[in-house]
């Protein structure tokens, strides 16, 4: 099924920092990329809560040897920073989070030069954003999803206009369902995906119970079914939360250990980013037809 040239040879760089001068604390990304090619797609990943930029090599490497050059920014909640439920930051960290994407975005060039000459590379008209879990929720903002507040108001527009497409792997869902948890320490989990316009791939997996909603797996479908089309949506029948193990092989928080699962993810999307950017779409064809004949182990829907 997979069709990525994984002989090819990529390069990481990091840590690059990027200007960020509101910030508390420094934003770091590290830079992946194949070691040849020109007119190269990009796309900005968002790590799910507490990881960093060392974390998602299924994914990113997956990304970049199919011809990706992956920007990876660590976010003020990660780990490394200890940045607990209590601290008075920690409110406000959602917002650090897409302020950090716009960071990444608007440095772009820079960030390119900073990781060796890679800006002469660039297709800058072909840039993606994609994130898991959290970070879902933090790109979903950037493709023009809103927070509701307290009252149902939406927020403000945080979209980006360098994005022309993106994914969103185990994103937040709708509504008032949130725990009670939820509730007291993630406010801001209350997404609207009505003016969520950007095409997006939606990835969902049909285990994953989150503990911060008191609804079922189709919680993580609401991004694809309450946002406007075009819109795609990867459902995978035994996929948890880290689908696989995303986020690294083997790490204490996957729970449905597959490796084959986490390449279903990495190469849908390099599937669907290629043909959103009309680069080719025969990848996102087969993968389709793959999906029809896959008895229903995992499918694809579209509008």
């Amino acid at each position: 099924m997979s069709s990525s040239p994984l002989n090819q040879r990529i390069v990481a760089v990091k840590p690059i920092t990027v200007p960020a001068p509101d910030r508390s604390g420094d934003l770091q990304v590290k830079v992946t990329a194949p070691l040849s090619g020109q007119n190269l797609p990009v796309i900005v990943f968002s790590h799910g809560n507490a990881w960093s930029l060392d974390g998602y090599e299924p994914l990113v490497d997956r990304w970049a040897a199919a011809g990706f050059v992956v920007v990876q920014p660590t976010h003020l909640d990660s780990r490394r920073n200890g940045i607990g439920w209590d601290d008075p930051r920690f409110a406000t960290i959602w917002r650090v989070r897409i302020a950090d994407l716009h960071a990444v975005l608007d440095g772009l060039d820079n960030i390119l030069v900073q990781a060796g000459g890679l800006e002469t590379r660039v297709d800058r008209e072909r840039i993606a954003i994609v994130g898991h879990s959290w970070g879902a929720q933090t790109v979903g903002a950037l493709l023009g999803a809103r927070v509701l507040d307290a009252d149902g108001v939406p927020g403000e527009d945080f979209s980006h206009a360098a994005v022309s497409a993106g994914a969103l792997i185990a994103a937040t869902g709708a509504g008032d369902t949130l725990t009670p948890f939820a509730v007291e320490h993630l406010p801001f989990m209350r997404p609207d995906y009505s003016t969520m316009t950007t095409p997006a791939l939606v990835i969902a997996g049909g285990k994953d119970q989150s503990q911060l909603s008191t609804r079922g797996p189709e919680w993580f479908t609401d991004a694809y079914h309450l946002s406007p089309s075009p819109k795609s949506l990867l459902a995978i029948a035994e996929g948890e939360h880290t689908l696989g193990g995303i986020a690294g092989e083997m790490v204490a928080e996957t729970t449905d250990e597959d490796p084959a699962r986490a390449a279903l993810v990495a190469d849908a999307i390099s599937a669907y980013l290629h043909d959103a950017f009309k680069l080719n779409d025969a990848a996102w064809t087969d993968l389709n037809n793959a999906a029809a004949a896959s008895d229903g182990t995992w499918s694809i829907a579209s509008k």
